[in-house]
């Protein structure tokens, strides 16, 4: 449908460049989604590793130093992190994208 922003309430005319302006937003939005995937993948990845290393330990040294690695994750909470960041690039993204359109709603 053509111009359907016309028929929700709050929603006005784009200009042209206004339009490509939110074009441009929304195409940004996959390298973000990109790099946080890459960032959880490689937190998941230390989490593994170190619980790995934490079983096949050999010696009571090894045990010791995956064991410092798992309560250092645990404290950092790096998944935690992660999330956050993503949640911020979506608002981001959100509020550029009001910032351009404008509503006069809440």
């Amino acid at each position: 449908m053509d111009n359907q922003h016309r028929k929700i309430s709050g929603d006005r005319e784009l200009s042209q460049a206004e339009i490509d302006l939110m074009n441009e937003i929304e195409a940004f939005a996959p390298q973000l989604e990109a790099l946080c995937n890459k960032v959880k993948a490689h937190v998941a990845a230390q989490i593994t590793a170190a619980n790995t290393a934490q079983f096949d330990s050999e010696t009571p040294e090894e045990e010791a130093a995956a064991s410092a690695e798992v309560g250092r994750l645990a404290l950092a909470n790096p998944q935690m992190w992660a999330d956050w960041g993503k949640g911020s690039f979506q608002g981001a993204l959100m509020y550029l994208t009001r910032a351009v359109a404008q509503p006069s709603f809440f």
